[in-house]
């Protein structure tokens, strides 16, 4: 449960403290971590102490100590010295890997707490219930964050993450797949969305991943423990619409969708149909680069004939003609707001079924 690297620093910080050479092993008798610059283990006093009822033994000029979890026999304990003092020094490093056994399986109760609330797989009687037993507070303010990496996630970025918060967070970190980390960010009073916006972009920038290969996303602010899994779908979702209509932006929140998160939840066979029924047989994104980017620009300019044709360098007459030529052959006049808004829904419904293409491949 405790990592050997942690048992070794705690050992040399205990070694620091009382001058004392320590040393943890399993019940098999393996070295786990150890601050003597030489030991060596006797299998048979191994076993004979883990055979005996006592939980502490004098052995050969060394103190042996048993480490339990909960009644389960996890450590032993080895310092060398065969007086009072070192008996006490033991007992006490006995009573702080103790420590360390009750903190760490906290950490992971409630890791697998959040995963479980995150995924739905909890009745409303045992958030409430299970939430209590491990002192997490139910009816504050929190959002989910969730970064999703193009290369599996290693362990010093949920580290580099964790570093941001500190160590008396009370935010969450964890995962549920390879390639993302979560985050459930309780959020501090005064605090909104332009705050999650802010972090996102500073996770981000705290662990320089490169353009494009990184994004991030997070759902809507909640107020209760039991909705954080609705924060955390709407997270799930910013990611993958954010991918089919927002590939420019390395963060987006479920609020800013938009209607791209209507047709996300379309049906690939009624995307077809709409399609079919408003341009027939050709499809919008079947136009030459040129009239693309000309529809792109003149939807980006708010429908406006002057600027569109300013920015994009042509003159005010070049930009009717495309307008009308484009009209010929579609139907549809992008100077009339409804059929505007017609291209611009189809457009994004290509996107969307392309995007869906790829995914079954």
């Amino acid at each position: 449960m405790i990592s050997n690297q942690v048992l070794q620093n705690t050992l040399e910080g205990l070694k620091e403290i009382s001058r004392t050479e320590f040393c943890v092993i399993d019940t098999d008798g393996k070295i786990l971590a150890s601050t003597f610059a030489d030991f060596t283990v006797s299998p048979a006093d191994i076993q004979a102490f883990v055979d005996s009822q006592a939980e502490s033994q004098l052995i050969k000029g060394y103190q042996y100590f048993k480490v339990n979890d909960d009644y389960q026999l996890e450590y032993i304990l080895v310092i060398h010295g065969e007086d009072e003092g070192a008996y006490m020094v033991g007992k006490l490093a006995a009573f702080q890997i103790q420590s360390l056994i009750i903190a760490y399986k906290e950490r992971f109760d409630k890791d697998s707490f959040i995963k479980n609330l995150l995924l739905d797989n909890l009745l409303l009687v045992d958030i409430y219930n299970r939430a209590k037993k491990l002192h997490i507070d139910a009816d504050v303010r929190r959002v989910v964050l969730i970064l999703e990496m193009e290369q599996e996630k290693d362990h010093n970025s949920m580290e580099s993450i964790k570093n941001i918060f500190g160590p008396k967070s009370k935010n969450f970190i964890t995962a549920v797949d390879e390639k993302s980390i979560i985050i459930v960010k309780e959020m501090e009073e005064g605090e909104s969305y332009p705050d999650v916006d802010h972090l996102a972009k500073l996770i981000l920038d705290t662990l320089n991943f490169q353009e494009g290969g990184t994004h991030m996303a997070y759902g809507t602010i909640v107020n209760e423990l039991k909705e954080v899994s609705r924060s955390y779908k709407e997270a799930r979702m910013a990611l993958d619409v954010g991918k089919i209509f927002f590939g420019d932006k390395d963060v987006i929140a479920y609020s800013s969708l938009g209607i791209g998160r209507l047709i996300y939840q379309l049906p690939i066979p009624l995307c077809k149909m709409f399609i079919r029924e408003i341009f027939d047989v050709k499809s919008p994104d079947e136009f030459d680069e040129e009239t693309l980017t000309t529809i792109d620009k003149f939807f980006e300019n708010s429908l406006n004939v002057s600027e569109t044709s300013r920015q994009l360098y042509i003159h005010r007459n070049t930009l009717v003609y495309r307008l009308d030529k484009l009209q010929k052959s579609t139907g549809l006049d992008l100077r009339v707001f409804e059929d505007a808004i017609t291209f611009k829904i189809a457009l994004m419904v290509v996107r969307y079924m392309k995007y869906m293409e790829t995914l079954e491949y």
